[in-house]
């Protein structure tokens, strides 16, 4: 698949349970993706995951808060600290240790090569998510990511700029199509493809499949009966052991390119892409939006469910949690704070920025607060084939009167003003 203008690809799943199903067809096509790699990036996971390992009393740290006990004179990365105030000096509500819930792509290595660059955060950096990973890919003009397949599904949002992808199915069929900014694709595991989130945590973008491999440990004479091709042909068919990313001149149009393949007789009977930032909005309240993106509206999308949430200046995303899997958050502007709270009295609360992943594990209740001066867009990604959430306000509200007093000392008028339906974003 080719880049028509220069994209930031897209953020990939991979969930590492994709079988083959009836209804569920293969990719073959570019597929950009949009993962952190790993690199030095281990030494400030484990840096800042340490910053509130030890249980912290809530008594102590208010008595703490009042003297010069929370003071730091030793030495500071003041960057640092200041992108993440809730880690370094955190709420005296935190308490315990929940494992890492952040990590940046900011944070991992590279991989360079004429024609664009990309990096990935899987579970080497992020341990806690075992469920999904994370790639960011940047093609320039025309560039290609080489033709490949994966050990696991795909799932990809396109940053900025265009792409035109591929994805062959088993029986041959082919899906061509272009994508811009806010849509998404889905790539079954092993359909060949070519062009970003993947259901599986240990995935990682250097065990990609690669056709020029392919071709390379190939011995020449094979290739030869297979492709019907002289062996002096054959000898000139691969340039590098392994392309991966490279220039190439732009495509054909996208009816040039379908009608070059076959047109109708070929055409994929499953569509792999998704117009999600053109969707009318899920949810809209008068602080943010949400888009929900899975299988009900996405139908090859079997393994991965996605949100893409707008919260305003003050606003929030409900105190909610999710029944049916972890959360994986890719943070794609402003600032915000998150807060988890988990079983044993263990609460963390993080702040983050573009950028940034965020993990949540599954059922541990948590909220999203805007805390800067611009929207917040960050996505709720999932291994799962449902979105599916559970609002505390909601439940409270569908309680008998007399068992939420019980809890929570309210009498009836104080109780009807905690909103009854779920809400997803409240207004500040």
């Amino acid at each position: 698949m080719s880049e028509i203008n220069e994209t930031k690809a897209s953020t990939e799943v991979n969930d590492g349970t994709s079988e083959p199903q009836e209804g569920k067809t293969g990719t073959e096509g570019l597929s950009r993706r949009t993962f952190l790699g790993v690199g030095s990036a281990g030494l400030a996971t484990a840096t800042l995951a340490a910053l509130t390992a030890h249980a912290q009393d809530v008594k102590d740290t208010r008595q703490a808060e009042k003297d010069h006990s929370s003071s730091d004179p030793a030495q500071e990365n003041k960057p640092l600290l200041d992108e993440n105030p809730s880690s370094n000096l955190p709420p005296p509500t935190d308490h315990g240790d929940i494992g890492p819930v952040w990590y940046s792509f900011d944070l991992v290595h590279k991989r360079v090569q004429e024609g664009g660059w990309t990096h990935e955060v899987n579970a080497k950096v992020l341990p806690s998510s075992t469920d999904l990973t994370g790639v960011n890919m940047r093609l320039t003009s025309g560039s290609f990511r080489e033709l490949h397949w994966h050990t696991a599904d795909e799932w990809a949002i396109m940053l900025y700029g265009n792409a035109r992808v591929t994805v062959m199915n088993p029986d041959g069929t082919m899906f061509i199509d272009d994508v811009g900014k806010g849509d998404l694709w889905l790539f079954p595991a092993g359909f060949p493809h070519s062009i970003l989130v993947f259901d599986q945590g240990d995935f990682s973008e250097d065990g990609t499949f690669l056709f020029s491999e392919m071709i390379s440990h190939t011995p020449r004479k094979v290739l030869a009966k297979n492709f019907g091709l002289d062996l002096d042909v054959i000898a000139k068919l691969v340039k590098s052991p392994s392309l991966y990313i490279f220039p190439a001149d732009l495509p054909l149009t996208l009816a040039q390119d379908k009608a070059a393949i076959g047109g109708q007789r070929v055409e994929s009977p499953f569509k792999y892409t998704f117009r999600m930032e053109a969707m009318a909005p899920t949810r809209k309240t008068s602080g943010g939006e949400v888009r929900i993106v899975d299988s009900r509206n996405f139908p090859v999308s079997k393994n991965v469910a996605a949100a893409m949430v707008t919260v305003k200046p003050g606003a929030m995303r409900e105190l909610h949690w999710h029944p049916n899997a972890s959360e994986w958050q890719f943070w794609l502007a402003g600032k915000g704070r998150m807060g988890i709270i988990m079983n044993e009295g263990k609460a963390r609360t993080m702040d983050f920025n573009a950028n940034d992943v965020g993990f949540v594990p599954r059922v541990a209740t948590h909220y999203v607060e805007n805390t800067g001066k611009t929207d917040l867009v960050f996505l709720e990604m999932f291994k799962a084939d449902q979105f599916v959430d559970v609002s505390v306000n909601n439940w409270i509200r569908r309680l008998p009167p007399e068992a939420v007093t019980a809890h929570m000392n309210l009498n009836q008028e104080l109780l009807g003003k905690i909103p009854s339906e779920k809400e997803l974003i409240i207004a500040g």
